[in-house]
């Protein structure tokens, strides 16, 4: 598996400043993990990372918040 600083080296990002370099080999490097993923997995996936950095940082995000 590809790490971080595989990405930054990537030709598609080699060229931007680094803040947005950054930003788009984080984008890539997500991309790969979940490129082969059902919806049901991309979204578990995404679930557990929530928690991840929930958990983290110790704050809370309403379970049931709806967007309108």
């Amino acid at each position: 598996m590809k790490i971080l600083s595989d990405y930054m080296n990537d030709p598609s990002v080699v060229n931007e400043q680094m803040p947005l370099r950054e930003v788009h080999a984080i984008r890539l490097m997500i991309y790969d993990r979940t490129k082969d993923m059902t919806p049901a997995e991309r979204t578990a996936y995404y679930n557990n990372r929530l928690i991840e950095t929930q958990k983290k940082y110790g704050f809370k995000i309403e379970q049931n918040a709806r967007r309108t």
